[in-house]
């Protein structure tokens, strides 16, 4: 979003309106959604899903995503204490666990429908911890975990960088795992905007998804990183040193002296993918997995009509669209099945059959989310 404004990506597809509000959590996103301040927005990958389905105050709110905006940037940070006692891996993490039941432990996450939720609990529950009753997950601002864990508030979060970098910069924590050993190119921020919005101004949303694309190419290249780094570092948009900032060159040699050394653990932090070869185009089989984990965690219900859900939020046809229009029709993408860390292959054929067949989750209920029809799109 910065980079199309700050480029003019926007300016370049007739969008000379666009007025860019920075919010300090995920819940003024869907706040400013769902009271229609926003009209679209930067979100996690989930709350497209979350909103339509109801996820907040059970009222459903029709989100549609044409565009993935990054994939993977995130990771699970722990307090520096835990390093010292020699807590490398999952493993270890529920070794500790077991040996500490009268201590509650405390991770932060930014939203329930974010990625770092699905992947901080994906993560646990694998390693036979139950999120919800093994350890406390709390939702904070993004901003906030750094000064949450060195006052010692929470013991360890799952978050976006750069706030994992910035944990081991002031020596607080340590990353113990990234999403690339966990889902590796899973989707992590996605364009979201509100139904009635998009059918009342389709050529305005295929433009939107245009400049966001060509903003996405721009930041792939490394050549821009120095000058990507910069804007973000701004008030206006992260409002921190650039030194926290890094975008995946870990070729240079400040990187170097920051990325994860613990072994078995991974050798470097995650890194952000802004564009290419199945990296922006939207995947239904990748919004029916989060819905799959929002309801395996009781935040939404499973919908009865999860296939109308999903023809509802998720626009392959925009994004095809915007792409052609753009002369990018060799974008292509792979309709695979989703492949985890713990050997689990998630496909679209039975989502209620995985549901079924997972160990740990929280009491799964089904029903039919009604969603009003969708207005009839008109050309401006």
């Amino acid at each position: 979003m910065a980079i199309a404004k700050e480029k003019g990506f926007f300016a370049h597809h007739g969008l000379d309106e666009v007025n860019l509000v920075r919010e300090s959590s995920w819940r003024g996103i869907q706040d400013g959604i769902a009271g229609g301040y926003l009209d679209a927005a930067q979100m996690p990958s989930g709350m497209p899903v979350w909103l339509t389905t109801g996820g907040m105050n059970n009222k459903p709110i029709p989100i549609v995503s044409a565009i993935t905006l990054t994939r993977n940037g995130n990771a699970i940070t722990l307090d520096k204490r835990f390093q010292e006692q020699n807590i490398y891996t999952l493993s270890d993490l529920k070794r500790m666990l077991l040996e500490s039941t009268d201590t509650r432990h405390m991770f932060g996450v930014v939203h329930p429908a974010s990625m770092h939720n699905l992947l901080l609990r994906y993560w646990l529950a694998a390693g036979g911890i139950d999120p919800d009753r093994d350890v406390s997950i709390t939702t904070l601002p993004p901003a906030q975990m750094v000064a949450n864990l060195q006052s010692d508030s929470i013991d360890g979060y799952c978050v976006g960088e750069p706030w994992n970098i910035r944990a081991a910069v002031e020596e607080v924590g340590y990353t113990i795992a990234t999403d690339l050993e966990i889902w590796n190119g899973h989707p992590g921020k996605v364009l979201g905007v509100r139904e009635d919005w998009a059918n009342a101004y389709p050529n305005t949303h295929v433009a939107l998804v245009k400049a966001l694309l060509e903003a996405c190419r721009y930041c792939m290249d490394t050549n821009n990183h120095e000058e990507i780094r910069e804007i973000l570092s701004r008030g206006e948009y992260l409002a921190c040193q650039m030194e926290y900032i890094y975008l995946g060159d870990y070729g240079s040699s400040d990187y170097k002296s920051l990325v994860c050394d613990l072994n078995p653990t991974p050798k470097q932090y995650a890194h952000h993918q802004f564009y290419g070869q199945g990296v922006n185009r939207p995947s239904r089989t990748e919004h029916l997995w989060l819905m799959t984990q929002m309801a395996r965690w009781g935040d939404i219900p499973f919908p009865r009509n999860w296939v109308e859900i999903l023809e509802r939020v998720c626009k392959v046809s925009v994004f095809s669209v915007a792409a052609r229009e753009l002369g990018l029709s060799d974008l292509t993408y792979s309709r695979g099945p989703i492949h985890l860390f713990d050997g689990v292959t998630f496909s679209a054929e039975d989502p209620i059959a995985y549901l079924n067949n997972l160990k740990i989750k929280h009491d799964i209920y089904m029903a039919e989310v009604a969603l009003d029809a969708p207005m009839v799109a008109r050309s401006a």
